[in-house]
Protein backbone atom coordinates (compact mmCIF):
# COMPACT_ATOMS: atom_id res chain seq x y z
CA UNK A 1 0.00 0.00 0.00
CA UNK A 2 1.47 3.23 -1.05
CA UNK A 3 1.92 6.27 1.58
CA UNK A 4 -1.37 8.94 1.87
CA UNK A 5 -1.21 11.37 -0.98
CA UNK A 6 -2.68 13.63 1.98
CA UNK A 7 1.13 13.99 3.31
CA UNK A 8 2.55 12.03 6.56
CA UNK A 9 2.10 13.47 9.60
CA UNK A 10 5.48 13.02 11.57
CA UNK A 11 4.70 15.11 15.26
CA UNK A 12 2.65 12.57 16.15
CA UNK A 13 4.28 9.19 16.64
CA UNK A 14 1.16 7.38 17.31
CA UNK A 15 0.09 8.15 13.83
CA UNK A 16 3.28 7.46 12.57
CA UNK A 17 3.11 4.39 14.09
CA UNK A 18 -0.42 3.47 12.77
CA UNK A 19 0.22 4.66 9.17
CA UNK A 20 3.40 2.03 8.87
CA UNK A 21 1.06 -0.71 10.27
CA UNK A 22 -1.70 -0.02 7.68
CA UNK A 23 1.03 0.39 5.26
CA UNK A 24 2.36 -2.90 6.34
CA UNK A 25 -0.91 -5.18 5.53
CA UNK A 26 0.57 -6.48 2.80
CA UNK A 27 4.05 -7.81 4.75
CA UNK A 28 1.66 -8.78 6.94
CA UNK A 29 -0.48 -11.03 4.69
CA UNK A 30 2.27 -12.65 2.51
CA UNK A 31 1.64 -16.03 3.30
CA UNK A 32 -1.94 -15.96 2.96
CA UNK A 33 -1.48 -14.43 -0.21
CA UNK A 34 1.58 -16.73 -1.90
CA UNK A 35 -1.02 -19.72 -0.28
CA UNK A 36 -4.12 -18.80 -2.38
CA UNK A 37 -2.61 -17.19 -5.14
CA UNK A 38 0.65 -19.52 -6.17
CA UNK A 39 -0.80 -23.15 -6.97
CA UNK A 40 1.14 -26.18 -5.10
CA UNK A 41 2.86 -28.57 -8.23
CA UNK A 42 -1.04 -30.57 -7.84
CA UNK A 43 -2.28 -27.28 -9.17
CA UNK A 44 0.36 -25.89 -11.29
CA UNK A 45 -1.64 -25.84 -14.49
CA UNK A 46 -4.48 -23.74 -13.25
CA UNK A 47 -3.17 -20.91 -12.62
CA UNK A 48 -0.15 -18.59 -14.24
CA UNK A 49 2.28 -18.58 -11.21
CA UNK A 50 4.98 -16.55 -12.76
CA UNK A 51 2.55 -13.44 -13.32
CA UNK A 52 0.97 -14.05 -10.26
CA UNK A 53 4.08 -13.84 -8.86
CA UNK A 54 5.87 -11.26 -10.58
CA UNK A 55 2.28 -8.83 -9.51
CA UNK A 56 3.49 -9.72 -5.84
CA UNK A 57 7.15 -9.11 -6.48
CA UNK A 58 6.00 -5.48 -7.85
CA UNK A 59 3.42 -5.09 -4.99
CA UNK A 60 6.22 -5.78 -2.97
CA UNK A 61 8.83 -3.24 -3.85
CA UNK A 62 6.53 -0.46 -4.25
CA UNK A 63 5.22 -1.18 -0.67
CA UNK A 64 9.06 -1.52 0.64
CA UNK A 65 9.91 1.71 -1.13
CA UNK A 66 7.08 3.97 -0.20
CA UNK A 67 7.41 3.00 3.78
CA UNK A 68 11.13 4.03 3.50
CA UNK A 69 10.27 7.00 2.16
CA UNK A 70 7.70 7.73 4.75
CA UNK A 71 10.24 6.80 7.42
CA UNK A 72 13.43 8.69 6.12
CA UNK A 73 10.74 11.62 5.57
CA UNK A 74 9.89 11.72 9.09
CA UNK A 75 12.89 11.26 10.31
CA UNK A 76 14.03 14.05 8.33
CA UNK A 77 11.91 16.45 9.72
CA UNK A 78 11.92 15.25 13.09
CA UNK A 79 15.80 15.72 12.85
CA UNK A 80 15.34 19.18 11.14
CA UNK A 81 13.22 20.12 14.38
CA UNK A 82 15.47 18.63 17.11
CA UNK A 83 18.31 20.72 15.53
CA UNK A 84 16.21 24.19 16.09
CA UNK A 85 15.57 23.24 19.75
CA UNK A 86 19.08 22.70 20.36
CA UNK A 87 20.38 25.80 18.91
CA UNK A 88 17.11 27.28 20.68
CA UNK A 89 18.58 26.02 23.60
CA UNK A 90 22.25 26.92 23.37
CA UNK A 91 20.67 30.55 23.32
CA UNK A 92 18.42 30.19 26.17
CA UNK A 93 19.70 27.28 28.71
CA UNK A 94 17.23 28.07 31.59
CA UNK A 95 14.31 27.69 29.67
CA UNK A 96 12.92 24.47 30.93
CA UNK A 97 10.04 24.17 29.30
CA UNK A 98 12.63 24.02 25.78
CA UNK A 99 14.77 21.40 27.54
CA UNK A 100 11.54 19.28 28.07
CA UNK A 101 10.40 19.77 24.53
CA UNK A 102 14.29 18.98 23.52
CA UNK A 103 14.00 15.95 25.31
CA UNK A 104 10.74 14.67 23.93
CA UNK A 105 11.77 15.30 20.18
CA UNK A 106 15.08 13.56 20.79
CA UNK A 107 13.16 10.59 21.96
CA UNK A 108 10.59 10.31 19.08
CA UNK A 109 13.62 10.32 16.44
CA UNK A 110 15.07 7.65 18.24
CA UNK A 111 11.47 5.90 17.76
CA UNK A 112 11.64 6.81 14.33
CA UNK A 113 14.90 5.45 14.19
CA UNK A 114 14.17 2.42 15.36
CA UNK A 115 11.54 1.93 12.99
CA UNK A 116 14.24 1.29 10.20
CA UNK A 117 14.94 -1.54 11.99
CA UNK A 118 12.00 -2.91 12.11
CA UNK A 119 11.35 -2.21 8.25
CA UNK A 120 14.84 -4.45 7.56
CA UNK A 121 13.02 -7.10 9.74
CA UNK A 122 9.62 -7.24 8.18
CA UNK A 123 11.24 -7.11 4.21
CA UNK A 124 13.81 -9.97 4.97
CA UNK A 125 10.92 -11.97 6.24
CA UNK A 126 8.58 -11.00 3.56
CA UNK A 127 11.66 -11.32 0.91
CA UNK A 128 12.21 -14.85 2.50
CA UNK A 129 8.84 -16.19 2.17
CA UNK A 130 8.41 -14.72 -1.60
CA UNK A 131 11.28 -16.53 -2.55
CA UNK A 132 10.70 -20.05 -0.95
CA UNK A 133 7.45 -19.94 -2.89
CA UNK A 134 8.51 -18.15 -6.46
CA UNK A 135 11.49 -18.35 -6.83
CA UNK A 136 10.68 -21.55 -9.64
CA UNK A 137 8.12 -19.50 -11.27
CA UNK A 138 9.92 -15.97 -11.32
CA UNK A 139 13.05 -14.12 -11.12
CA UNK A 140 13.24 -10.33 -10.17
CA UNK A 141 15.41 -8.07 -12.10
CA UNK A 142 19.02 -8.45 -11.13
CA UNK A 143 19.34 -4.69 -10.19
CA UNK A 144 17.07 -4.46 -7.17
Amino acid sequence: MAAPSGGVNCEEFAEFQELLKVMRTIDDRIVHELNTTVPTASFAGKIDASQTCKQLYESLMAAHVSRDRVIKNCIAQTSAVVKHLREEREKNLDDLTLLKQLRKEQTKLKWMQSELNVEEVVNDRSWKVFNERCRIHFKPPKNE
